[in-house]
């Protein structure tokens, strides 16, 4: 199988090879960075039509290199990737957080959704249930010491953040590039914690072998 792994942030490529190689090895992987698509939105506020067309590009040549199936790993772009879904169905293509969400809400009506950058906090709660009650956190900075490239801020930043998230069922954790604090969220916290590239994968997998 060919996945198309798509990234709006260069950090969240390491962390989602690390969960096909530990759950997936045999999948064929091919990679596609434009980490200018975090900054325009950040820029613009907003997602617009022009950047649902930069998505559907992006689609067009994923599937054009005969990938069996798209996975991005952008988590404040929902609508966009939706567009890309129904252009390309029945190709599987799935939102960063699509099936972290599923096993969320089995678990608990009261979650923590930690998040590094500021868009996924307007984009991403929409995608949970209305039977959710979601409480949202930024851990303020932490995006910003990763693109400098001090890991150790960033996950001294999100686990601080997590404090706050103590009276929750469980604590989500929203960018691919948080994964690996999780342990030390789970702890500092004292929350069970669930991150997204496991949970992508998976479904994946189950998805394209049935």
């Amino acid at each position: 199988m060919r996945i198309t792994l798509i990234h709006a942030l260069k950090h969240s490529i390491v962390p989602i090879e690390a969960s096909f190689a530990k759950l997936w090895p045999d999948a064929r992987l091919m990679n596609l960075l434009d980490d200018s698509l975090s900054a325009d939105l950040a820029r613009d506020g907003g997602l617009t039509e022009a950047m649902t067309e930069r998505f559907m590009q992006l689609g067009r040549y994923a599937a054009g290199t005969g990938s069996d199936a798209i996975l991005f790993t952008c988590s404040a772009f929902g609508p966009c990737i939706e567009a890309v879904a129904r252009a390309h169905a029945p190709m599987p293509v799935l939102k960063p957080n699509e099936a972290m969400i599923e096993q969320t809400v089995t678990r608990g009506r009261k979650i923590g959704l930690l998040s590094s950058f500021p868009p996924t906090l307007v984009s991403m709660p929409r995608e949970f249930p209305a039977s959710i009650e979601l409480v949202p956190k930024l851990a303020d900075g932490a995006m910003a010491a990763l693109d400098r490239g001090d890991r150790a801020t960033h996950d001294r930043l999100v686990v601080e953040a997590s404090k706050d998230l103590r009276d929750c069922d469980l604590i989500a954790l929203a960018q691919y590039s948080m994964a690996p604090a999780a342990e030390m969220v789970a702890k500092a916290s004292g929350r069970p914690v669930v991150t997204t590239p496991d949970s992508a994968v998976l479904k994946l997998k189950e998805m394209l072998r049935g």
